[in-house]
């Protein structure tokens, strides 16, 4: 079976190869012969009930300064294609919402990993509250008397943006810290939509796990530890990656999920989880996979083609 494979994503000349999911994807399927296009978000078009995209023939190479070649752009119908990766990284905002409205036209016919639709209408930190027994003390607004009443309870408590990605603004504020106020503001000045406030996990210092299910089966996970002056652990912000095996409540917590994933055709997923807390369930990109087989781990790459090809199949 030779595919005819188009990946939306960040344009590859950016990408770390050294972790870059989207790129581990693409050498895999090079690898087993199917034929790989490229193209940015922009480039998408919705035209007369079709969806267009000017797309680029790729070859991926595993070298670090000449990872990639493109060929020229194609005007081209993505109904032509047998699958889309729907890889570009966040903010999810209302462009990426948008993508998904319009990749939605072509799905199943083509087939969009993860499903469009269920990754417009599972955003990542608000998914994962469908399951508030296996999630440490979670609330999500931007009320101020709500936060000050959760804080009064669980004293130390972490704030981050609602749609934030990769650690980004994620702050970590004690039952007296005086920046409260300041922070409030500054957030409330910055982000339109609500943010999530939960209790503070003081394990987060000994890692926090990202998981990948597979079709809503655990495939490999790894530990990432931050540094001692950080309280994120995310490898873009100089967390550390470490092997590492699940616990009796990481398996629970999949086994949990699992069908929640597989019906929504999130085939592709990464959750996060600390001292056996689910923080959230990554449906846009979800990373670690390099991570994960460079210290020794299963080849998930491998494991999520696998699982495409005997879909087109049928």
């Amino acid at each position: 079976m030779k595919l005819k494979i188009a990946v939306q994503m960040d344009h590859i000349s950016t990408v770390s190869i050294a972790g870059d999911t989207s790129f581990a994807l693409s050498l895999e399927a090079q690898r087993r012969g199917h034929q790989l296009f490229h193209y940015t978000p922009d480039r998408l078009s919705l035209r007369d009930g079709k969806v267009f995209a000017r797309i680029e023939e790729m070859q991926v190479r595993d070298e670090k300064g000449n990872h990639y070649s493109l060929g020229e752009k194609v005007r081209t119908d993505l109904s032509e294609m047998d699958v889309v990766l729907l890889r570009q990284d966040p903010p999810f905002d209302m462009n990426y919402i948008t993508t998904t409205h319009i990749l939605e036209r072509i799905h199943p016919k083509t087939l969009v990993v993860n499903d469009p639709a269920w990754v417009r209408n599972a955003p990542e930190k608000i998914f994962v509250t469908e399951f508030p027994d296996l999630m440490p003390p979670t609330l999500i607004t931007r009320d101020l008397a709500e936060i000050k009443a959760f804080r009064k309870i669980h004293g130390d408590i972490v704030m981050k943006p609602l749609y934030g990605k990769g650690g980004e603004a994620v702050f970590r504020l004690t039952r007296d810290d005086l920046n409260f106020g300041s922070l409030y503001d500054l957030f409330a000045a910055t982000f339109r939509e609500p943010w999530v406030v939960q209790k503070y996990l003081p394990a987060v210092k000994l890692g926090d796990k990202r998981i990948i299910l597979v079709d809503g089966a655990f495939a490999g996970a790894v530990n990432r530890v931050p540094q001692a002056d950080d309280l994120r652990s995310n490898i873009v912000r100089g967390g550390a990656a470490q092997a590492t095996d699940l616990t009796e409540r990481e398996r629970e917590i999949c086994e949990r999920l699992g069908p929640a994933l597989r019906l929504r055709g999130l085939l592709f997923t990464g959750i996060d989880v600390i001292d056996g807390y689910l923080t959230e369930i990554n449906v846009t990109s979800p990373t670690g996979i390099r991570a994960i087989k460079r210290l020794g781990g299963p080849d998930i790459a491998a494991m999520i083609w696998d699982k495409i090809e005997a879909m087109r199949k049928g």
